[in-house]
């Protein structure tokens, strides 16, 4: 069982309908009346949440701020401990500490991200989310792109294929400055 549905399962199994209602209208600038109106339990609340990756592994952000908005400290630290948990645990499930992508490459690659992206294989749904995540922002699309590609990948994302790739894009450059 996935360690983060476990979290939500147990999150979901403490709230009381009221709760789950405050939630839900807190919910309506992320989520759509209609659907909305057809939640009948937090589980099915952070299901949605998480197909539209408001909620992911690696980003509890929306969920802690709900939860503090409902006044529910016991299971803000909840949310918090499995964050550091998650930190520190699994690291098979995550690359080398040398082989993260370099700062060097979020710096350089600016508006050829999805070109970068597309080339490490990343699915163009994936791609839209995060444009639509980080609409202005060139930088933090590349570095969600980065890690949702190391996420994606595991222990099998090297930096290796991240060079090959900004080659391959003809990103010579940036791909000299990430060797370096």
């Amino acid at each position: 069982v996935s360690p983060l549905l476990s979290l939500l399962h147990s999150i979901a199994s403490g709230l009381s309908d009221t709760e789950l209602g405050a939630m839900k209208f807190l919910c309506r600038d992320k989520v759509k009346k209609r659907k909305l109106e057809s939640v009948g339990s937090a589980r099915e609340l952070f299901s949605i949440l998480m197909e539209q990756q408001d909620i992911a592994g690696d980003n509890l952000h929306f969920l802690r701020v709900l939860l503090e908005h409902i006044d529910r400290g016991d299971l803000v630290s909840q949310v918090k401990q499995f964050e550091e948990e998650g930190e520190l645990g699994a690291p098979e499930d995550q690359p080398d500490e040398h082989e993260k992508p370099s700062d060097v490459i979020c710096q350089n690659v600016g508006k050829e991200w999805k070109k970068l992206m597309r080339e490490l294989g990343m699915s163009e749904v994936k791609l839209d989310r995060i444009e639509a995540a980080h609409r202005f922002n060139l930088y933090e699309q590349l570095v969600q792109g980065l890690r949702e590609w190391q996420k994606w990948k595991g222990k099998d994302a090297k930096v290796d294929d991240l060079i090959k790739a900004l080659r391959g894009c003809n990103l010579n450059l940036v791909a000299d400055l990430a060797e370096e």
